[in-house]
């Protein structure tokens, strides 16, 4: 992944703990990607790019910026965690990536093609087809059990009922909750739900996975186990993911930590550095 402000990324997750950066530079520093140990794996073609991408809100007269220029670059078979506080613009960037929202102005490019102009009959066929979506409330139907919430995405895309089965046991076996298919979701534990979520996200075969607060609402243990979950996938399916989360475990298990910071990617110094100046401030008070 790069962003292209003219800085470096600070790595997180494998490769830092390898004692590596785990970023590569900006396009405006002209440096081509090179691959470290522990990075995740890049094609010469990013997936998912953006240039000076804005979101603007309109209140009557007022205008609420949550993006302002944001410019990113994303390889296929990344794994990534998108921090920052509440209101810094993370669901928007998550929304817009998906096209469930429609920038200002700028451009996205997802998998070469440019969305953001896009009409809504042409997104969701793409979005069917293209990109798994993982819900901070996770959106299961609670009247339909575990397997046909993973089985209705299928119907959505006409595959046939002999292939929707095996399908959806296999997404539902790939995330450990094959047993629990003929169970509503008030009947499984929040970390069950979760799972249900995951296997329907990856039902469509999906390019991109996008997920906003995925261990949100999980105790640690679980959480973790959802977080390895999702690196196994990455690396056995090839997929994309970038995640959106305040969840301090993420470090351990992504290839980086990109941080949002009032509506821009920002290097984890200056991210850092803002953190660790509220403290100061509010002792001084």
């Amino acid at each position: 992944m790069t962003f292209r402000n003219g800085n470096t990324a600070t790595g997180n997750g494998a490769g830092a703990a390898n004692g590596h950066n785990a970023n590569t530079h900006g396009a405006a520093s002209g440096a081509s990607p090179t691959p470290v140990a522990g990075a995740a794996r890049v094609t010469s073609a990013p997936i998912v790019e953006t240039e000076d991408l804005w979101r603007i809100y309109r209140l009557g007269d007022l205008e609420i910026p949550a993006l302002r220029g944001v410019n990113l670059s994303i390889g296929q078979g990344e794994y990534l965690a998108l921090k920052g506080r509440s209101g810094s613009g993370k669901t928007t960037l998550l929304n817009c990536l998906g096209g469930l929202d429609k920038p200002t102005k700028g451009h996205i490019r997802v998998f070469g093609e440019e969305i953001a102009n896009w009409n809504e009959s042409k997104l969701t066929k793409w979005r069917r087809h293209q990109v798994g979506f993982i819900f901070q409330s996770l959106g299961l139907l609670p009247a339909l059990s575990a397997y046909e919430n993973v089985e209705l995405m299928l119907r959505m895309i006409g595959m046939r009922p002999a292939d929707r089965h095996k399908r959806t046991m296999e997404c539902l076996e790939m995330v450990g909750i094959g047993k629990w298919a003929d169970h509503r979701p008030y009947e499984m534990s929040g970390g069950q739900q979760q799972r249900v979520a995951v296997a329907r996200a990856l039902a469509n075969h999906p390019r991109l996975i996008l997920a906003d607060e995925p261990t949100g609402e999980l105790d640690s243990k679980t959480g973790r186990e959802m977080l390895k979950l999702f690196q196994t996938i990455v690396r056995e399916q090839n997929v994309t993911m970038l995640m959106a989360t305040h969840d301090s475990l993420v470090d351990e298990y992504v290839d980086q930590v990109l941080h949002l910071r009032d509506g821009n990617i920002v290097t984890a110094a200056e991210f850092n550095a803002e953190l660790d100046v509220e403290p100061a401030e509010a002792a001084k008070q």
